[in-house]
């Protein structure tokens, strides 16, 4: 019997030796040892080594990339000692924390799902537990910070002057002003951290270099010697500003100052606004197609015109230059009643005159010159006399007879 809670963890097994004796003298014994052996019962939970892990983390990561790995023991021992690792339920910005990272349920192993950006969250919570095969299953938390490290991946952003992209604005400086005259300030920020975010400001290029000078840390834009009236009233700074990453990164800002005392006089010179001339580029831009559009209709007609001026002449020198042939027609129903014997039949011709024909060239006949006696072919010799031209001319099929003098 056992006289006491038996614990595999501590004694898994054991000898056990029985001697039995009996009370004569001398005393007589038998020893016999037993081989005890302990059975596992799952009542240990799986341990983590540390209460909390830190680990770190580049922004800009690949997802998939590892962040940390965990491992858990369980003193019990087969089934009761396999430990699975599980991602507990939490939310980050109001995203399921899975969205975050995931973990391998086998080796522990924690993983970034998605790209992390430092400028949107800088840290990560989450807990993870450790949970053995037994039934029922005991488990175990801990929790992990996730820090994400910064990288320089914002260049900075300036704040004042403000760039505007309709209207030019100007610094006034008068011609009185002195050594060290507070012209502006060009006000900047980065929103990367730690050295990322130091920005130091230089003077990139200027109208007068010996005018002005921009302060290193503060940025801001002085005179360094006395204004004269011979300074251009027109100034224009472009001011460089960089952080201290690794590459660093920068950004431009362009100042425009006015040496003036009075604003007209500014006015005067400050006339090429940045929208009036992008107004005036656009504009010229549609004037000249507009030009090109007409140019090219204006040449298209004229050239169309002249092609069909120079087609009709050629063919009024076509007709006056040719010399067509006359085409004898013999109708079968006329013949000649004038007793001459000279035609046997009645021609038509088709004449083609020019404007160089002489009149001696082709005479028509009159149509009381002559008779002219329709001949009916089926007929036994019936004739019907027609006494002039005009009632030949009723006929729609009559045709219209000139006589040709030899």
């Amino acid at each position: 019997m056992t006289d006491a809670a038996l614990d595999r963890e501590n004694l898994s097994e054991c000898n056990i030796t029985v001697i039995a004796s009996d009370a004569g003298s001398p005393p007589l014994s038998t020893k016999r040892t037993f081989y005890l052996k302990v059975s596992d019962v799952n009542d240990n939970a799986p341990i983590f080594p540390r209460g909390s892990y830190s680990a770190f983390i580049t922004e800009n990561n690949y997802p998939g990339v590892s962040i940390l790995s965990v491992n858990a023991k369980d003193p019990d021992e087969n089934q009761n000692a396999r430990v699975s690792y599980i991602l507990e339920e939490s939310e980050i910005g109001g995203s399921p924390v899975s969205e975050y990272v995931s973990i391998n349920a086998e080796s522990g192993v924690l993983q970034a799902v998605r790209c992390f950006d430092y400028e949107q969250i800088k840290q990560i919570g989450i807990t993870i537990k450790a949970q053995d095969g037994g039934s029922p299953p005991l488990s175990s938390n801990v929790t992990v910070k996730i820090l994400i490290q910064d990288q320089n991946d914002n260049p900075p952003q300036v704040l004042y002057p403000v760039q505007t992209g309709g209207s030019l604005v100007a610094e006034m400086v008068p011609r009185s002003a002195d050594v060290g005259y507070l012209v502006t300030k060009v006000v900047a920020v980065d929103v990367d951290s730690g050295q990322n975010a130091w920005l130091s400001y230089k003077l990139q290029k200027a109208t007068d270099r010996a005018l002005f000078e921009v302060g290193l840390q503060n940025g801001e834009i002085r005179t360094i010697r006395q204004v004269t009236d011979k300074d251009a009233v027109k100034q224009r700074l472009t001011v460089i500003v960089e952080d201290n990453g690794h590459p660093s990164r920068s950004a431009t800002v362009i100042v425009n100052v006015a040496v003036a005392d009075s604003f007209p006089e500014v006015l005067s010179e400050f006339t090429d606004f940045t929208h009036d001339k992008e107004y005036n580029d656009n504009l010229t831009f549609y004037l000249v197609l507009a030009l090109a559009v007409v140019s090219f209709l204006f040449i298209t007609c004229l050239v169309v015109i002249i092609s069909v001026k120079i087609y009709r002449w050629r063919q009024s020198r076509i007709l006056y230059h040719s010399n067509l042939p006359v085409i004898p027609y013999y109708p079968p129903r006329y013949s000649d009643t004038l007793g001459t014997g000279t035609l046997q039949h009645v021609y038509n011709y088709e004449v083609c005159r020019t404007t160089d024909s002489r009149k001696s060239d082709c005479k028509s006949g009159r149509a009381g010159s002559q008779n002219v006696l329709i001949m009916d072919p089926s007929s036994t010799g019936t004739m019907q006399r027609i006494q002039s031209e005009k009632s030949i001319l009723d006929e729609p099929d009559s045709p219209l007879e000139v006589s040709s003098i030899m």
